[in-house]
């Protein structure tokens, strides 16, 4: 811990940045093990629970919940149209019908992985990256966080997890949205308890996804939604933020 704190407080970017690195490649080499080990999702779990335990206890030891967003949020409900399109998102990987991929077991682990996932990626990119860029500038710190956040979607073509090009490009497109709306939605309310419950539900309910029955025209059509809902909402938080302030 004394370590974290030293580069923390020598540069609040290079800090993020080390978490995205070690984020990456320790959750793909959880995937890559947990694949030879034949159970899905095993020591990604593990991995994800270190990872979000050791981010936990940082923060908390240094009195930085509140300022990473940790907190209840500071907009009403009505304000952020009753997180209405977050709902949509989140429903996606449900459009196509439900199918099981794995037994009882590794879908639990799934799950399980997805929520850490949920947790470490907003503290990690909504959290302290957004934090650390800000004091620069507003803008050039949404648009690295929601960037960066749809780049490092390609992680997922280079792992090994064999995950098909077209698919993967068109992940990175509206990760890039989502990352935008989850910037804004943490900018508006000061808080990322939502952002963190609808990043997790999203990516554990892809365990149930109906892919077989997924057409490459029907992929795409969803993934221009996904853009087109989490990007209009980011924009409406944009707005709305922007006609208060002039009021």
């Amino acid at each position: 811990m004394s370590v974290m704190k030293k580069l923390y407080e020598k540069s609040q970017v290079w800090f993020a940045i080390s978490w995205i690195v070690a984020y990456c490649v320790l959750m793909s080499v959880g995937d890559a093990l947990s694949a030879r080990l034949g159970v899905e999702k095993s020591v990604t779990l593990a991995i994800g629970v270190l990872l979000s335990g050791t981010l936990l206890v940082f923060l908390k030891k240094n009195g930085l919940f509140s300022r990473y967003g940790l907190c209840a949020p500071r907009s009403s409900a009505k304000s952020m149209l009753y997180y209405a399109p977050v709902l949509a998102m989140i429903s996606t990987n449900l459009w196509y019908g439900v199918a099981l991929h794995y037994s009882v077991l590794e879908t639990a682990l799934y799950i399980l992985s997805m929520l850490c996932v949920g947790f470490l990626e907003e503290i990690i990119f909504r959290g302290l990256l957004f934090e650390a860029m800000r004091k620069g500038s507003v803008k050039a710190a949404v648009i690295v966080s929601s960037v960066t956040f749809g780049i490092g979607h390609i992680v997922n073509l280079i792992n090994g997890s064999g995950a098909e090009l077209v698919p993967g490009l068109l992940q990175v497109v509206y990760a890039t949205a989502a990352g935008f709306m989850f910037v804004m939605m943490y900018y508006k309310s000061k808080s990322l308890l939502v952002c963190i419950a609808a990043h997790a539900l999203f990516n554990a309910l892809s365990v149930f996804a109906n892919e077989a029955s997924v057409t490459p025209e029907m992929r795409l059509l969803s993934a221009l939604l996904l853009t087109l809902i989490t990007g209009s909402y980011a924009l409406y938080l944009a707005l709305s933020m922007k006609n208060k302030a002039k009021e």
